[in-house]
Parts: C-alpha cells; structure tokens; sequence
C-alpha cells in the first residue's frame, strides 16, 4: 500500500543500519558511490521527506490548527494541562519560550539544512536527466520548508551548506522572493504526469510548484504587502488546465487508512505506521470507549476536538462532509448497541463547558458525557502501530479542491465572473452532494473552505488571510493584536543566534 514513501523509509532504514564491521561504509555519499540509479537518488534524498513527515502530523497541525476554531485541546480533569501548552496556543497568548513553537522552527531548519546537505552531495553526482530532477525535486522541497516558515515566523534566515557562521535575517518580503525565485526556477523542470501516479505520489512535481506558487501569491498581500491574486489565478489555471487531476468521487477516500496516489491529491505527507510515522490524529482525537467500534489496538487519549461554532457550519443537507464529525450519542459499529462511558451512554456534547476557566478545564466526566464533537475525517485506523500509536492515513498538503477554491476567492478579490466562481465552487460541493450555490460571498468562501479542508492543516493561514484570526471563538477573548499573527523567534534560537531580532510585540 505504502508507495514511494515507504520505499524511502526502507531504503534509508537499510542504508543506515548496517551491523556488520567488515563491510564498506555505504551510508556515506563518496566519489565511488554517488548515486546514478533512480532508485540510489530515492535513497539519497530519502531523509528529505521523513524529515517533513514526521513532525507534520502533530506539532505543525498543531500550529495551524489549535491557534484557529477548528480544534481544541482542553484540561480533562487535570490531563491534557501540559503546563497550559494548549491553552496558550488556543487563546493567543503564547510566548517565546512555548515549545510547540520552538518544534516547529527546530523542524523547519532541519528539513532546509537537510535539502541543503542533499543538494551539495547530488550537485557532485555525474550529470543526468535523473540527477537534475531530483535537484529539482529538493529544490522545491526547500521551498515548500521555506514557505511555512515564513509564513508562521515571518522575518527568518535564508541558510546555506558548508559554512559555520550564524546566518542573518532576512525580511518577509526577501524570503517570499527566495522561494517565488526557486519555484519559478525549477518547476518546468520538474515530472509532469498526467496526474499525480505512485511514482510521483509524496513527490514535488510541476502541478506541486504550481499549488505552492499559487498558495504563496494569494497570501502576497499578507506576506508582502502587494495583492498578486491575478498571479494566483495563473498558477490555479496551470494546474486546472494544464494537468489531468480530476476530483475524486468519494471524498472520504481521500484520507481513508489506505489511502494514496489519487487523481486529486497533489502532494501528501505519507505514512507508514512502522517506517514512517506521524500522523496521530486518532490517538489524540477519540476516545477510549471508541476502541471497539473501530477495531484499534490501542485505547485513544481524549484530547482534541472542534468548537461548536465551527461544528455548527457543517450544516449543509446531504452534504458527506457532516459524516466527518462524531457529535451525540454513540453506538458501536452496528449503529444500535450503545457505547457506555462509565454508567451511562457515551454523548460528545458540541458544548464545550469549563470547570476552571484559567486552565480551560472541562473537569470530571459525569452520565457519559464527553465535552467536544470529535472528527473522523482521517478514519480511525485498525492497522495503527500498537506500541507507537502511529496510523497509515496519509494527510494531503495540496489537492484539486484546494486549487478550485483559492481560484474562486482571488476571482471575488479581483471583480472576476461571478459565474466562474459559482462554477468552481459547486464542484467541490456537487462531489459531496452539498446544495449547489447561485452567488457567493467572500465569508462563503471562507465557510466552504472550512466544511472542504477542516483538519488538513490551511486554517490558521485562511482566517489570517481574510482577516479573522483576530476574533472570538471558544475560550478566545478576541482582539489579542496583529502582532499574533506571527509567532515569536523561540527564544532558544534568539540565544544561539546574535543575528536575530524578535518579531514585534513579543
């Protein structure tokens, strides 16, 4: 099932663990072993995507999704406090030394120094279409790096290999150009498969440059201060027009445990439960008493789950996407047997009530009730890791509908054909069987990215795009100042690194 990420796992897992003492070194590039064959290129460039993978699926969903409206971690009787990790994050009050925040920047540079490192060893390989495609291929992996880092920390280094001095900082407006620069440079070099196949399933390809490009323009005018919606709608249209990717016509496969190469998903951070893990939205997200129902090897952990005013958009008639959420009474798999918690049935209560305010505690479970609506949108997974609690959906990055709906918001933002919008926005609702749309607001293009991508990892980057992130949800007062919409420099790397200045109002 696993594809090309699993063949990278493997093949790094084989380069790596060597035990026998009287054998040559092969976990080194040298002269004598640089690769030539693609499948020695795979091994060589392997530890590029473990990199990105294995923090994605908790630290850096964490980062962009508990700062939104769309999930929450809350005290449960004392567990879950984390010394107020969560809390700070949902309420924006978070300060530099937050360690969420210091393992998303520790991530970051240790995916660039890890494209960095790959790059120099394969720019000394012989030269060949196969050596310039994955020097392409890294490239945009780096810039796909660079791109959430920016985007989360805003004024950051641009670093190099070989060198032992600290870099200095550059300004959002030179990192923006770097990666704009880097994508425009490599992305006609780049595969171009009809649509993403298993081979180039987890790797960058040119409909994967286009999906950033047009991710980097429609946030310009936040990152940069200057509106390139038209530039967006370019790179949409390039991978509208110009590829095959179609929407897939049954959602849910989308993020299902054996999901993979699709006609829709772009790119994915891919999983593997025993060679490259990640993704642990199940442990975190269920609850114990939902072991049975779905077959896990592991009692869940009761941790995170969606607010109400988020759960409430969810409220188009036969729309699949409701089917993503588990709200109210529970029953196992045959839909009539009740799931006791304790004495009583298990109830997720959209309500979110607190017991102690400061610690955002919901206290003591009492008749079953368990406060929170809790997602299934990345399906509970029997094949999941018993020991680690790693399962094998993989979680997308870009896909089809994410392209039709940016195309749709940077066309209202422009005065564009209202027509062309309905049409790409009924799309995505006509494969869910959602209500088709006449018109649309920019708020409805919001709300539809919400129902389309909940869980996938864009919201915090959405509302800071049309200028929501600022307001009130759940336990959030509202209002906490622009300045949030970065996150402070950790303030580990302010120590190891003379040349960098804190972000404002931090």
């Amino acid at each position: 099932m696993k594809k090309y990420i699993t063949a990278v796992s493997l093949m790094a897992l084989t380069l790596a663990g060597c035990t026998k003492l009287d054998v040559n070194v092969e976990s080194q590039l040298t002269s004598e072993n640089f690769p030539v064959t693609p499948d020695a290129f795979v091994a060589a460039t392997g530890t590029v995507y473990q990199k990105f993978n294995a923090s994605f699926g908790v630290d850096i969903w964490r980062m962009y999704e508990l700062t939104s409206e769309e999930a929450i971690i809350t005290a449960r009787n004392g567990g879950y406090y984390d010394q107020g990790r969560y809390q700070t994050l949902h309420k924006h009050n978070w300060l530099p030394d937050h360690p969420i925040i210091q393992g998303a920047w520790q991530w970051g540079y240790a995916g660039i120094s890890d494209c960095n490192r790959v790059l120099n060893l394969l720019e000394k390989s012989a030269d060949s279409p196969t050596k310039t495609q994955f020097l392409n291929e890294i490239r945009t992996m780096r810039a796909l790096y660079y791109f959430y880092i920016m985007d989360m920390f805003g004024n950051v280094p641009i670093t190099t290999f070989g060198t032992s001095e600290s870099p200095k900082q550059s300004n959002r407006a030179e990192v923006f150009a770097y990666i704009e620069k880097e994508l425009l440079a490599v992305s006609e070099g780049l595969s171009a498969p009809t649509t993403v196949t298993a081979e180039y399933y987890g790797r960058p390809t040119k409909w994967m440059a286009y999906a950033l490009l047009q991710k980097l323009y429609i946030n310009a005018e936040q990152y940069i201060g200057k509106p390139m919606y038209a530039e967006s709608i370019v790179y949409g249209d390039k991978i509208i027009n110009g590829s095959a990717m179609a929407l897939v016509a049954d959602y849910n496969t989308l993020f299902s445990p054996t999901n993979g190469a699709n006609t829709e998903t772009i790119f994915a951070a891919i999983y593997d439960a025993n060679y490259s893990a990640g993704n642990a939205i199940t442990r975190y997200t269920l609850h114990s008493t939902l072991r049975a129902k779905y077959n896990l090897p592991f009692s869940p952990s009761n941790a995170q789950c969606t607010l109400k005013e988020f759960y409430d958009t969810f409220n188009l008639p036969g729309d699949i996407r409701n089917t993503t959420w588990l709200a109210g009474k529970q029953f196992l798999a045959d839909g009539t047997t009740p799931i006791m918690n304790g004495s009583a049935q298990l109830n997720f209560t959209p309500e979110i009530v607190l017991t102690n305010n400061e610690t955002m505690d919901v206290g003591a479970e009492v008749n079953g009730i368990s406060r929170g609506v809790r997602s299934i949108k990345f399906y509970p997974d029997p094949n999941t890791n018993s020991s680690t609690r790693f399962q094998n959906n993989d979680m997308p990055i870009f896909r089809l509908a994410d392209v039709y709906l940016l195309k749709a918001e940077a066309l209202l933002r422009t005065g564009g054909s209202m027509s062309e919008v309905v049409k790409l926005v009924n799309k995505v609702r006509t494969r869910v069987k959602a209500p088709e749309i006449s018109t649309v607001t920019l708020d409805g293009i919001l709300e539809e990215r919400g129902r389309e991508l909940a869980w996938e990892g864009w919201r915090r980057n959405d509302l800071i795009r049309f200028g929501k992130y600022q307001g009130k949800w759940g336990f959030k007062a509202g209002n906490e100042g622009s300045f949030r919409d970065i996150f402070p420099i950790p303030a580990t790397e302010l120590v190891l690194n003379k040349n960098l200045k804190q972000n404002t109002g931090y």
